[in-house]
C-alpha cells in the first residue's frame, strides 16, 4: 500500500467552503489518478454528505488482532471519515488524546491500497488536528481556503504562520466567494505572506446546494494548476 502524495485542504475559518473544494479537486484529479479523501474534521464531518453515500459504511476486516476499514468509494473516489461512524445527530466533542486518537486510527487503519494522491480535508481554526495531522500523516502540501471576506482572510494569515512552523509546504490558497456579491479581492494581504493564489471560485449555485457533480468544471483549471506544482 503506497500513498504518493498527501495534500492537506485547510481553513482556519469555518463556512469558506473547503469540504466542498476538497471534494471538487478529488473528482478532478480521480480523472486521471487514484484519489482518496482522509475526512479529517471530526468536529463537523462532511466528506460523506457531499458524496451522497450517508447511508453506506466502511466494510471491516479482521486483520490477526487489528480491525482494518476499507473505505467507501464514490464517483470514483475512496472515502473515509467520521461521518460514517458517527450518527448523524451526535457530535463530536472530543479533544487532545481522544481527537488525535480518532485522526490517527482513520489514516492508519484504512485500507487504502495504492493511491496516487490523498485529500486530507482539515478542521477549521489550528489546534490539536493540525499538530496529528503534522506529526502523524505528514502531508506533503497544504492549500489554504479563504472567502474574500475580511475576517476570513486575517484567519488565513494565522494559518500561514502555523503551517510554516510545521513545515508544511504550503502551494498557496483558493480564493472562494461562498456568496453572490463583490468584495475587494483577498490577493493584496495574502501576498504580503508571499503566498500564490491558485485560483478563485465564483459563487456557483450547484456548489450552494451541494451539487457536486455540476460544479466540477469549476476547479477544472484548479487542479491542473495543483498537479503542476505537486
Amino acid at each position: 500500500m503506497t500513498i504518493k502524495k498527501i495534500i492537506s485542504i485547510a481553513s482556519a475559518k469555518g463556512g469558506v467552503g473547503k469540504s466542498s473544494i476538497t471534494a471538487l479537486l478529488a473528482m478532478n484529479f480521480a480523472k486521471d489518478f487514484k484519489v482518496g479523501i482522509l475526512d479529517a474534521d471530526i468536529y463537523g464531518p462532511n466528506q460523506h454528505i457531499l458524496f451522497d453515500v450517508e447511508n453506506k459504511k466502511p466494510k471491516y476486516i479482521k486483520d490477526n488482532d487489528t480491525t482494518l476499514m476499507e473505505p467507501v468509494e464514490s464517483m470514483g473516489v475512496k472515502l473515509n471519515s467520521m461521518g460514517f461512524i458517527l450518527d448523524d445527530d451526535r457530535a463530536a466533542i472530543w479533544r487532545g488524546p481522544m481527537l488525535s486518537g480518532a485522526i490517527k486510527q482513520l489514516m492508519g487503519l484504512t485500507i487504502w491500497g495504492d493511491l496516487d494522491y490523498l485529500f486530507i480535508d482539515m478542521p477549521p481554526g489550528t489546534g490539536d488536528a493540525y499538530l496529528t495531522v503534522a506529526s502523524e500523516v505528514s502531508p506533503d502540501h497544504g492549500i489554504l481556503v479563504t472567502t474574500p471576506n475580511k475576517l476570513a482572510i486575517h484567519d488565513a494569515l494565522k494559518s500561514i504562520s502555523f503551517f510554516n512552523k510545521l513545515d508544511i509546504n504550503l502551494l498557496g490558497y483558493i480564493e472562494n466567494n461562498t456568496s453572490n456579491q463583490v468584495f475587494n479581492s483577498a490577493d493584496e494581504s495574502l501576498v504580503i505572506k508571499n503566498q500564490t493564489c491558485i485560483g478563485k471560485i465564483i459563487y456557483s449555485e450547484d456548489i450552494y446546494n451541494l451539487n457536486i457533480k455540476k460544479s466540477m468544471n469549476l476547479v477544472s483549471d484548479i487542479s491542473r494548476t495543483i498537479q503542476s506544482l505537486v
